[in-house]
């Protein structure tokens, strides 16, 4: 039997066993409600709810302190001997390069052609209320973390949830704790494989044959996929076995160049159409609250706008958390700072970037209420208005970006395997063999049912998570005001930094 026979009989093996349990996760997970002549997913409205929440909550902290978040990433109110293994930076990078991807490229596009360009506008509004869920989770990701005795850190909704929920209501929330953990690990561990690391191998797959010559091409063979995937998995295997350590390394330079790439090509087009960039804004303003051609009016641009937004930023689903907990700092807040950055830089910028890119060249293949749209055919239209060699950029930036992804994701997966398997070296090993192999697979195999099963269990996480949100927020509330009176001591001069009377983190071996 060929390679090619093979690959498509386990596709077709896979897909047939696991479809129906896809079909009915997906329904109750994405289970929508009719609402003004569209369709409203109660996920959606829960992640969007718990940003407002949230907002209001902490006085819309994602405004008034986004000057001190910048700062703090810049080093400004670095803690001296502080436990963790990477700075402020490298920890939002690294979470960084697990949001953005082929959802700001296709996504957005998709996005505004079902729901016209009002529905950037909405977008940009859905992203600005994650910033402050984001905060909120990756608070108490930092707060509730564990130092083990190597140094190395494991945070995330696996462990701030057990412990938040005993902390604020002692035995009574214990066992409720652990079986939260437990659902966390496992959804967390099934995306990371599936959607975190096959999908991603595999749609950058799919772009880079396309432009090599398409299936006739020198990548198009069997061989080629092979190849491809041992290539990606040998690189990705090599940065996991350095850790958190060696991958913020990685991100930290990867993805500036990545986001310093396509955001130069967005400029290309917006300011080779500098002059039609004034009605570009008004059309989404004008789309956002009176759209022609979209199902649900106003409504179903907000819908759509929210819909992308929420699935590409992950506030609220506990994945960011993971990364950001092995911060080198002493005031969890300061690390909550540095989050609520990631939706600004995921959906508010590079998104927009996108939909304006789109609304400025207007390609042919945009169509408002086009439901077909194949979102990386928009916008690589959009650019190729301006750059006939698009495509070739468009590559470099979707393997970017999906390596940046895979990587990200190796490093979720590992620490909720950890939290499952144990920590003993074998075990971790174990997973970065299994963990290679997937991507490996990634290019060889479509699997695309269990693809869905992925989205469908890491918004279930979102709802497990936004629970344990709510029940912990006060304690988000004091970690808030002592790293805020930190920072005032700091500028008053009464610190040097070292903050000697904190509350050391608590280390486990």
């Amino acid at each position: 039997m060929s390679l090619d026979a093979f690959t498509r009989s386990v596709d077709t093996a896979v897909s047939s066993f696991f479809e129906p349990i896809a079909a009915w996760l997906g329904e109750v997970v994405f289970y929508s409600v009719p609402v003004g002549g569209t369709e409203l997913p109660l996920i959606v409205a829960w992640l969007v709810v718990a940003g407002l929440v949230f907002t209001g909550w902490f006085g819309f902290v994602q405004v008034r302190k986004f000057r001190l978040a910048v700062d703090v990433v810049r080093g400004k109110y670095d803690d001296k001997g502080s436990a963790g293994e990477v700075n402020h930076f490298q920890a939002l990078t690294a979470a960084v390069s697990g949001t953005v991807g082929l959802g700001n490229i296709a996504g957005v596009a998709v996005a505004v052609s079902i729901g016209g360009a009002g529905a950037t506008f909405w977008m940009i509004l859905c992203g600005l209320l994650g910033m402050a869920t984001k905060f909120v989770e990756v608070t108490l990701g930092v707060k509730y973390r564990e130092v083990h005795a190597d140094g190395s850190v494991s945070g995330g909704p696996m462990h701030y949830l057990p412990k938040g929920l005993v902390d604020r209501f002692g035995d009574k929330g214990k066992t409720l704790g652990k079986v939260l953990a437990t659902l966390a690990s496992a959804m967390v561990l099934f995306f990371g494989l599936f959607g975190g690391n096959l999908f991603q191998v595999n749609q950058s797959y799919a772009q880079l044959v396309s432009v090599t010559g398409g299936e006739s091409g020198v990548l198009g063979s069997s061989a080629g996929a092979l190849f491809f995937g041992v290539l990606v998995a040998a690189l990705v295997g090599i940065v996991l076995l350095g850790g958190i350590r060696s991958i913020a390394s990685v991100t930290s330079k990867l993805v500036p160049a990545m986001a310093g790439i396509y955001i130069a090509a967005c400029l290309t087009v917006i300011l080779g159409n500098v002059t039609a960039l004034p009605s570009a804004v008004g059309t989404i303003i004008e789309g956002a609250f009176n759209p022609e051609g979209v199902a649900g009016g106003v409504l179903g641009a907000l819908i759509i706008g929210f819909k992308r937004a929420a699935f590409s930023n992950e506030a609220g689903l506990g994945s960011a958390p993971i990364a950001h907990s092995a911060v080198k700092t002493k005031h969890p807040a300061s690390e909550g700072m540095v989050a609520l950055l990631e939706p600004f830089i995921d959906t508010v910028l590079i998104c927009t970037m996108t939909a304006l890119t789109i609304v400025i060249a207007s390609p042919d293949s945009w169509k408002v209420g086009n439901g077909d749209a194949e979102g990386v055919t928009i916008t690589s239209d959009a650019f190729a208005t301006v750059m006939p060699w698009f495509p070739y950029i468009l590559t470099v930036a979707v393997l970017l970006f999906a390596i940046s992804t895979v990587l990200t994701w190796g490093y979720y997966g590992l620490k909720a395997w950890s939290y499952l398997f144990g920590r003993s070296k074998a075990s971790e090993l174990t997973y970065k063999v299994v963990y290679t192999l997937f991507a490996v697979a990634g290019s060889l195999l479509t699997l695309q049912t269990l693809i869905d099963m992925a989205d469908a269990v890491l918004f279930m996480l979102a709802v497990i998570n936004i629970i344990g949100l709510y029940l912990l927020a006060p304690v988000v509330k004091r970690e808030l005001n002592s790293f805020l009176e930190y920072v005032r001591a700091r500028k008053a001069g009464e610190t040097d930094g070292a903050d000697e009377d904190q509350e050391p983190v608590k280390t486990t071996v």
